[in-house]
């Protein structure tokens, strides 16, 4: 190990209360997995670091220090206030729907563990935490992912169970059995195996691998960089998720240009680049159709159940709740396997469940979020990464529903709402 990494090495200690919440939370992520108990951390988290502001926020004065005062920025308000219209929306649709005061309290309480988090983590960034701290907590994630590797490619051959066992803290509750289930493998619909690993479904893994994939970029000691770089893109790869294994591509490449327009070189080369692209349309597009053929024939009957549950959603919502939507998911038919209607996809499914208004109250803060972002992405480091979690969280939005996989990505969160923080000199 040279010297910088061991000066990296050494600073990389939790300093504070919130520190010492998140890095002990990310860095034992398989152990809470292993007890079940990876849904309650993830889902509780962050609501203590959101009262912890609110504290902090109760406490100071004017004598406190101006590095520990605590300042809300305006973007971090704009998220409370989405995730706010999001419960809103909840409670409208199921009043219109007649359904009964107990399933809209246990609908909220599923909002608390979701949608909120998506307010509370980013808030959480303007507390005294480091970014190294989550960069260092990254990396060992990836570590121990490698480690459990050769266990990961013999269960299947060995015919080990899928799943071990269901964790007893499933009577706490949460979206089903899987969030608290210890699994080696998992076979797909069409009989692929594939690796789900502290995730609830494969796919979801490679959103983590990619959310993680950004994290350890940044970290500083050459070592635990590659340590989670390559976990990272161990997950992205095992999990068997096509969404996943193209955007770790395409992230690295929307960083680099996005973070840099305010150069004149990357201005000049996307000019030319633009140029090119204009004169090879015909062939460009030709290219783009058949990769797009070929991305959905990789996984036809995957790609026909998603775009089934599209289909449904939209039809529904437009023609039986186009404002605030129905309130709940509800069981598909054989058709679609039984996938409940409105999962699979963000919007489409935000359009189903919380009608026109849930889709804004996700569409706003994240259109103002990139355009502030992209702005602070040409002087902070931080506000990179920040973009980058962004970028990613868009591209899922295609694939995945957001709010009930925020107790997994919530460290993206955290970095995101430090980049909302103004740039200190």
């Amino acid at each position: 190990m040279s010297k910088t990494d061991s000066i990296n090495e050494e600073k990389i200690r939790p300093e504070n209360f919130p520190e010492r919440l998140i890095w002990l939370s990310m860095v034992w992520t398989y152990g809470f997995y292993l007890i079940g108990g990876l849904y309650i951390v993830g889902s509780v988290l962050g609501w203590i670091l959101g009262f912890y502001v609110l504290l902090k926020l109760w406490l100071q004065t004017e004598e406190t220090p101006q590095r520990q005062k605590i300042a809300i920025p305006l973007l971090a308000w704009i998220w409370i206030i989405g995730m706010l219209m999001m419960e809103v929306a909840l409670i409208i649709g199921h009043l219109d729907f007649n359904l009964p005061t107990s399933l809209i309290i246990k609908s909220s309480i599923g909002w608390a563990k979701g949608w909120a988090l998506l307010a509370l983590y980013p808030l959480a960034g303007c507390l005294s935490i480091r970014p190294q701290v989550i960069y260092r907590g990254a990396c060992i994630i990836g570590f121990h992912t490698l480690l459990l590797l050769p266990l990961l490619i013999v269960a299947p051959i060995l015919h080990l169970p899928e799943i071990l066992y269901v964790s007893p803290l499933k009577a706490v509750g949460g979206p089903g059995t899987t969030f608290f289930d210890v699994s080696l493998y998992e076979v797909d619909f069409d009989g692929q195996i594939r690796q789900r690993l502290f995730t609830p479904w494969g796919p979801a893994l490679g959103f983590v691998g990619n959310v993680y994939f950004a994290l350890t970029l940044r970290e500083q000691n050459r070592k635990w960089r590659w340590f989670g770089i390559i976990g990272s893109v161990v997950m992205c790869y095992i999990c068997k998720s096509r969404l996943a294994q193209v955007c770790i591509v395409l992230t690295p490449l929307f960083t680099f240009i996005f973070s840099r327009l305010s150069r004149p070189l990357v201005l000049m080369l996307l000019g030319i680049a633009t140029t090119i692209s204009g004169i090879l349309s015909p062939l460009l597009l030709n290219a783009l159709d058949n990769f797009w053929t070929k991305f959905k024939e990789a996984r036809a009957e995957s790609t026909r159940v998603r775009q089934t549950l599209k289909e449904i959603a939209g039809y529904r919502w437009q023609t039986e709740a186009p404002i605030w939507g129905h309130g709940v998911v509800e069981p598909g038919p054989h058709l679609v396997e039984y996938m409940p209607i409105g999962s699979h996809h963000t919007w489409y499914g935000l359009l189903f469940v919380k009608g026109i208004v849930g889709l804004l109250a996700l569409a706003i803060p994240m259109a103002l979020s990139f355009l502030v972002l992209l702005v602070k992405a040409q002087k902070s480091e931080t506000a990179q990464t920040g973009l980058t979690i962004l970028f990613i969280l868009f591209l899922y939005t295609f694939g995945e529903n957001l709010e009930i996989l925020a107790y997994l990505f919530w460290p993206g969160l955290v970095i995101m709402g430090m980049a909302f923080m103004p740039i200190r000199n």
